[in-house]
């Protein structure tokens, strides 16, 4: 049973880092196309990318406590 909870400690992190890697690429992404599009709204359009981004960072953190509740349980 510990090293099946090992592994699963292991993909929770796994996969919530990749996500949020392809988030923060789809928000930094689509933040770029947005200001070469209307360079007049780089200020706004900078800023909701930082709250973006931010908000996606919450996921690995989530999946970390999550990976140390399963690696407590091991």
């Amino acid at each position: 049973m510990g090293a099946i909870a090992l592994v699963a400690a292991g993909i929770v992190f796994g996969l919530g880092a990749l996500g949020a890697g392809i988030g923060n690429g789809l928000i930094v992404g689509r933040a770029l196309e947005g200001i070469s599009r209307q360079p007049e709204l780089r200020g706004t359009l900078q800023t909701t990318m930082f709250i973006g981004v931010g908000l996606v960072e919450a996921m690995p953190v989530v999946a970390l406590v999550l990976a140390f509740l399963f690696m407590a349980k091991a």
